[in-house]
């Protein structure tokens, strides 16, 4: 237990050792030992794990994709980066991106933190310092984050502030790196991203460890319940509440009012992104998930929310314009996401209601949950029946026509999709009373709206879109799983041997954004795809909802057709945003609990022992905020490799493995001290697909690690090929195979004679299975140690 700023004042003291007078002690920083020793590298500073940082990124070196030249973030500038031109400071153009993306990790982190931040102070105040965190009685290694990067082990909600602490100074003095002047190397300044990721996992296992044990969300619950998901599952005869964002207190604050007063089944609670996450996690039962971020405006516009709470992250900046279009008001509970409202936070609750249904104003702050509870239920119960005639306030078929009938078919709209959708076409289609294709253009749309602002004819597109598709959302009805949090000490011992071995041929994590290039679909198929082969699937936030929108023949989304155990052939929904870092967690637990490995201030070693041996891949097929950047690149220090989908391509730059340079896989067999070629794998750590395809076909490979057992390699390669097969034609093999087969005994049963006939073509020589392989030189002398006993 770690304690802080302990002052001690004796006046006078006398022993048998020693008198002392007018004592006065001072202690900054105490922390409680416990039966770990202290590793290596408690609380990390920049510099600390560089050595780590600089070993991964000669590995995986930064490929820069940067869409735009200039830099114009200091006075000096703007300056032209083109051609190996220098700026006026000195950097030149892949420096220059590289200080981006330092900077979104910077971003992304401090949302995380700051989050945890209000959570941990808020549940402090309501529950006390001395709360204890009990992750149920199968968890006995908590929050692994945390005592990995720190070395702390929190017993109580007061161990975590001195963590924090920690978190928080290090993003101020890494974000002062981005100052003109300051950081010139690339790959320091790549070190950085990795040392921001890894800051917000820390940040992230606070957040929800903390909401875990003082709000009785599911604790390591692989059977946690089925909840609803989808716009068709809401009932429009009650007043509707609708919570978008990503902080839960505000949430649990009205559905305990409603609890309180009795009214809980005349009101409709809802939500959107990842506090809709949280508030079934917290009621379980009646609290519903209408989808995630890219079905605010979807669900906005059917005019079906009477009153929208936000609280923070990943909300539409213009929400409040978009709800008086259908005549309901905003409150807001974030001093971080003020949007322009007065802040009624200390006027009586019965004066707030008042005005917001007089129409005196359209919404209002209020940072007082407990108010704004009371505030949301009364204005939802009188402004409902005022609103009746904007529910499904869609355009009729006529309304449709009209507006089809003013396209120009400029393509304005279709240059500034995103998604480059076919929509002048599908405009024109509906003018000649064709609505098909404008109906087909639903699922791809994640209503940003720009094809609105550069129509010259103002065509409302998004509610034209929304109007043909309302059977589609009446559709909508999903189960999907309440997140269950981390995972069970005991799933981890029955799986760990498995995975490293590869007889269990990896686990596939699904985390991330709603900016899918295709839709939700791709990844439900995806998530089944894995899960029907037997790998352990995992997945969070918008990631975990769309892994929902799927029914086999038999009407069952994943999450009913698949258990909920971290198991072969298990989907495990471990949460929110924040529980992601669960995901990274049982990673860590895998090399503590399986290999035993010291998990106390051991990042390096922890970190080298997942990369070459524990078969975790992260897929953020729609990653789009700069907290997804911080999260992925809190894997990558992992050793854990990520996958985006091509949207992803925006975040300027990807980490990727020449595979044909048989000098950069060179690492050490830390048995026998010796040098030894590991093999490319994994090939890539931040990789962009292009497809859902290819995306399958590079999970399946980056899968693969160099410690795989013969057996291992085998079934890993089974999947390789098959998915490869399946995708580019039966008679093809993967160009790289023969990079993959160490010896005859690694070669799949079902394409022995296939790929001996293509090892033989290419002239394939046997190479060495190192079954101890480490990128560290130092781990050699630290196995010796152990095995001596030392």
């Amino acid at each position: 237990m770690p304690f802080k700023n302990i002052r001690v004042k004796i006046d006078e003291l006398k022993s048998s050792l020693a008198e002392f007078k007018s004592l006065d002690l001072s202690i900054g920083y105490v922390v409680e030992e416990w039966e770990e020793p202290p590793g290596p590298t408690p609380f990390p500073s920049i510099a600390t794990l560089r050595k780590w940082d600089h070993t991964l990124l000669s590995r995986y070196k930064p490929l820069y994709l940067p869409y735009c030249d200039l830099c114009c973030l200091c006075t000096y500038g703007r300056c032209d980066l083109t051609r190996g031109k220098r700026g006026s400071c000195g950097l030149n153009l892949s420096e220059q991106q590289s200080r981006l993306v330092t900077l979104v990790c910077s971003i992304g982190a401090s949302t995380h933190t700051s989050h945890a931040r209000e959570l941990l102070d808020k549940l402090i105040e309501k529950y006390g310092e001395d709360w204890p965190i009990d992750l149920g009685g199968e968890v006995y290694v908590e929050m692994p984050i945390t005592r990995l990067v720190t070395g702390v082990k929190p017993r109580t909600l007061r161990d975590l502030k001195v963590v924090l602490e920690y978190v928080e100074r290090q993003i101020v003095q890494t974000l002062a790196s981005v100052h003109t002047g300051q950081e010139g190397d690339l790959v320091d300044y790549e070190s950085k991203v990795l040392h921001l990721g890894m800051l917000d996992h820390v940040a992230m296992e606070v957040a929800d460890v903390v909401q875990i044990v003082t709000l009785g969300f599911p604790k390591a619950d692989p059977e946690s319940p089925l909840v609803d998901l989808g716009i068709g599952t809401v009932d429009m005869s009650k007043p509707v509440i609708l919570v978008v964002g990503h902080n839960v207190l505000p949430s649990t604050a009205i559905i305990d009012y409603l609890e309180e007063t009795g009214q809980r089944d005349r009101v409709e609670v809802v939500g959107l992104c990842c506090t809709a996450h949280d508030i079934t996690r917290y009621e379980k039962r009646r609290a519903r998930i209408v989808g995630p971020i890219s079905w605010q405006l979807r669900f906005i516009r059917t005019g079906i929310p009477d009153v929208i709470v936000i609280d923070e992250q990943c909300i539409y900046t213009d929400i409040v314009e978009e709800a008086k279009r259908i005549g309901a008001v905003v409150l807001a509970a974030s001093d971080k996401a003020l949007r322009g409202l007065p802040d009624r936070t200390h006027s009586s609750p019965e004066i707030v209601v008042e005005e917001l249904i007089s129409g005196k104003m359209s919404g209002a702050v209020i940072l007082d949950e407990d108010k704004l509870a009371v505030v949301a239920v009364e204005t939802a119960f009188k402004l409902a029946p005022l609103r009746a005639k904007y529910k499904w306030s869609l355009f009729d078929e006529k309304t449709i026509f009209e507006y089809a009938k003013k396209c120009a078919g400029c393509r304005n709209c279709e240059r500034n999709c995103p998604q480059n959708l076919p929509i002048s076409v599908a405009l024109q289609k509906a003018a000649k009373g064709d609505l098909s294709s404008l109906k087909s253009l639903y699922s791809k749309c994640f209503a940003c709206r720009r094809c609105e602002y550069v129509c010259p004819r103002e065509i409302p597109i998004l509610s034209l879109i929304l109007a043909v598709s309302r059977d589609i959302m009446m559709s909508e009805r999903y189960k999907c799983r309440a997140g269950r949090g981390p995972i069970q000490d005991t799933e981890i011992r029955a799986v760990g041997r498995d995975i490293v071995l590869g007889t269990i041929p990896g686990v596939v994590a699904f985390v991330g954004c709603a900016n899918w290039p295709d839709g939700a679909q791709d990844v439900a198929e995806m998530v089944r795809e894995f899960a029907l082969r037997r790998y352990i699937v995992t997945a969070s936030g918008c990631s975990a909802m769309a892994t929902a929108m799927y029914k086999n023949e038999e009407g069952q989304t994943p999450y009913e057709e698949f258990s909920g155990v971290f198991e072969a052939g298990g989907v495990v929904n471990v949460g929110s945003c924040v529980a992601n870092s669960h995901i990274a967690g049982a990673a860590i637990k895998i090399a503590n609990i399986f290999a035993k490995l010291p998990l106390r201030a051991n990042y390096a070693e922890i970190a080298d022992y997942i990369l070459n041996r524990v078969g975790a891949v992260g897929v953020s097929w729609g990653a789009m905020s700069q907290k997804a950047a911080a999260i992925a690149s809190g894997f990558w220090r992992l050793g854990v490799p990520v996958i985006v989908g091509p949207h992803g391509m925006k975040y300027r730059r990807m980490l990727l493995g020449d595979v044909e340079n048989e000098d950069m896989w060179y690492g050490y067999d830390a048995m026998i001290g010796e040098r030894a070629w590991l093999g490319p794998a994994p090939a890539h750590l931040f990789y962009a697909a292009e497809s859902k395809e290819e995306a399958m076909i590079m999970i399946a490979k980056l899968c693969i690690r160099p410690a795989d057992t013969p057996q291992g390699r085998a079934i890993k390669l089974t999947n390789y090929v098959s998915l490869y097969k399946k995708f580019y034609g039966d008679d093809k093999l993967p160009p790289d195979l023969h990079l993959y087969v160490r010896t005859e005994a690694d070669i799949p049963v079902p394409y022995r004679e296939e790929i001996s006939t293509y090892l033989r073509e290419v002239e394939w020589r046997e190479k060495p299975v190192v079954q101890n392989p480490t990128l560290l030189e130092d781990i050699i002398e630290v196995y010796k140690r152990r095995r001596e006993g030392k």
